[in-house]
């Protein structure tokens, strides 16, 4: 889609927002995939790795509340819809380079309109839970580059972000 092609869904003609009517597509399987960081101390991330923060399991909370994120963001983003999701991963990586954790939250339904707002928000979230749960030791930790990193599904086929950071397809 050219950029002069592009319009925004949720405006209508006379810039009123509103829910997109997506009662006349077709029900497909629908996939996606949103990154995020949490970048904080060597010692944060060792606390962290070795189980023994404070508030308890940083990594499993973090899963619990972007799975949990994931099945409310109707009820956060005004113009979502509910999905009946039918599944939802949230994989936490430690990453000594940054020094950090990269989180990536998987979503997946079965619908009439897909789930990256269901991705994202799943990450964001679990991104939050991890500051929240080891703010104690560092307040200075960064939370960052969340986006979509793929979506599968719908009329608008395969969507993936490229390693370099630009878009692909298929």
């Amino acid at each position: 889609m050219s950029d002069q092609d592009a319009k925004l869904t949720h405006i209508d003609s006379s810039g009123a927002a509103n829910m997109v009517d997506v009662s006349q597509k077709d029900t497909t399987h629908r996939i996606a995939a949103a990154r995020g960081s949490v970048t904080m101390r060597p010692a944060t991330l060792d606390l962290i790795r070795s189980g023994n923060a404070k508030k308890g399991d940083v990594l499993g909370t973090a899963r619990i509340a972007g799975i949990m994120a994931a099945k409310r963001t109707h009820e956060l983003i005004p113009l979502c819809h509910p999905l009946m999701l039918s599944k939802v991963s949230i994989d936490i990586d430690i990453d000594d380079a940054l020094p950090g954790l990269q989180v990536t939250a998987t979503t997946k339904v079965s619908g009439q309109t897909g789930v990256e707002m269901e991705a994202l928000t799943a990450c964001s979230i679990a991104c939050l839970t991890i500051y929240d749960m080891a703010k104690a030791v560092d307040r200075g930790m960064v939370i960052g580059d969340i986006r979509l990193v793929e979506k599968a599904g719908g009329k608008s086929g395969h969507w993936t972000l490229d390693k370099d950071g630009s878009e692909g397809g298929t």
